[in-house]
């Protein structure tokens, strides 16, 4: 072989060498015997987000609701993708290319991490400091956290990442609550909103209007803080809170950990001044830790405290300072007697509770969307399971599994405000239930496809999804 020949087989090997390495060979994700922990392989996309959520609410595995951003479509255009966390993970971890614009959907309902996300222009703010800016709104959260609800949490329990650039700042806070969550992000949207308060009606008037009177006005037990350091300027020049309000809408895109905008090169990775530390896991590396305590909606059912914030009967649309809307409710539906998104199981709940002349009803419910379970709390019905008799205080909840269909569990709370619960499963007959037209529409759009979507290779299936 001449030299040059040689020299050229040498080029082309560093070639696919540096090929192989900024995008790996991954290998087909496949639950082994010795790993039960890792769920099914389940990989479907839908063109729709209707149908995919359609899709996640009636199959039996553990799934989850994605959406991606692909290369070369249109700005705003999104397939959407239902996997496991396990599954997600195996990928993403590796087929960068074709994984690296992707979103956590929030979906309405769910219950939910205390999320934050912030920004800034740095041309139009060279005075700030945005650093520092973090930490202050994470003690400052923290202290509402406790005049409101009795908490105590700190920097620590933050998770803190940072897709900052040249141009802009960027930071995305994870609040860890041990023990707690929101019943929704719309929840969040209402304390969040309330707790900026003073920031806000300084660069929207109309919230001064709103507030003069207002009950929540009477109800505010702590003084006011100069928030000034939460407020920014615009590229135009206007004035506007660091805080973005309007992420806490239904079936919200959460950008992930790693991922950055369609466009754009800053993806999300763990700040500097981070001082969250996940536990340890055996059966995860630290990456898929980091990845897993960032999913808003990954929360498990163990009878934790559930958080609710009331707002007074007001709305802030129009309001050209916030787009978080403020719904008018009465007292009983803000997170109380109000319909979950699954009305026959609530009207099967009901048949459970409303029986020999007793008339019980649901006060509130709870949606675990990581785990596919309605949480009932359940008032003037305490027939328990576990001791076969009605109870004389205490109230009963009932679980609901979603991917189990016939199945539903009824425990006794000792205290209404409990977070502890005792009592022996009892299954119960769903009855018939005519069909749902989303979900008939999923099942539909998954029968037409003539293949599997091969694990390996996102990237092609993405195409073959059009």
């Amino acid at each position: 072989m001449t030299r040059g020949k040689w020299q050229d087989r040498l080029k082309s090997v560093e070639q696919r060498a540096s090929s192989f390495q900024s995008s790996p060979l991954s290998c087909p994700y496949k639950p082994r015997l010795s790993r039960p922990w890792q769920p099914s392989s389940v990989w479907r996309l839908f063109p729709r987000q209707n149908t995919a959520i359609a899709f996640t609410q009636h199959i039996k595995q553990d799934v989850h609701l994605f959406s991606l951003e692909k290369e070369g479509s249109d700005a705003g255009q999104r397939i959407f993708l239902v996997t496991s966390y396990s599954e997600l993970w195996h990928y993403y971890s590796t087929h960068r290319q074709s994984l690296m614009h992707c979103y956590e959907v929030i979906l309405e309902g769910a219950v939910c991490k205390l999320y934050f996300d912030l920004e800034f222009d740095k041309a139009s703010n060279t005075h700030l400091d945005g650093k520092m800016m973090v930490s202050k709104l994470i003690q400052y959260v923290c202290e509402k956290l406790e005049e409101v609800y009795g908490l105590c949490c700190s920097a620590k329990d933050v998770l803190n990442l940072d897709s900052s650039t040249s141009e802009k700042f960027s930071r995305h806070l994870i609040f860890m609550l041990p023990s707690v969550a929101f019943k929704d992000n719309s929840h969040v949207g209402r304390f969040i909103h309330d707790i900026l308060h003073p920031a806000l009606k300084k660069v929207c008037p109309r919230e001064n209007g709103d507030d003069v009177n207002g009950s929540q006005a009477k109800r505010r037990k702590y003084e006011e803080k100069d928030l000034d350091f939460l407020i920014v300027k615009s590229k135009n020049g206007q004035e506007q809170l660091f805080v973005d309000l309007g992420v806490y809408t239904k079936n919200r895109n959460f950008r992930l950990y790693k991922s950055s905008k369609l466009g754009k090169n800053a993806a999300f990775c763990v700040a500097e001044d981070n001082e969250f530390v996940p536990k340890p896991s055996k059966h995860t590396t630290k990456e898929e830790c980091i990845f897993l305590a960032s999913l808003i909606t990954n929360i498990s059912f163990t009878g934790q405290r559930i958080l609710t914030y009331e707002m007074p009967q007001k709305s802030t649309a129009g309001s050209q300072c916030s787009t978080l809307q403020i719904e008018s409710h009465g007292s009983e539906l803000l997170g109380e007697r109000k319909p979950s998104p699954f009305k026959e199981v609530d009207e099967f709940v009901l048949t459970l509770v409303c029986k020999d002349g007793i008339q019980g009803s649901i006060r509130r419910w709870n949606y675990f969307a990581s785990e596919q379970l309605l949480v009932y709390d359940i008032e003037k019905f305490r027939w328990c399971h576990n001791v076969k008799r009605f109870h004389k205080s205490n109230n009963i909840i009932i679980v609901v599994d979603l991917k189990e269909e016939f199945e539903c569990i009824s425990v006794s709370v000792p205290r209404t405000d409990s977070t502890g619960f005792t009592s022996a499963p009892q299954a119960e007959d769903w009855g018939e239930w005519p069909d749902d037209p989303a979900y008939l529409e999923a099942l539909q759009e998954v029968e037409r496809a003539t293949e599997e979507v091969p694990d390996e290779l996102l990237l092609q299936a993405v195409t073959e999804c059009e």
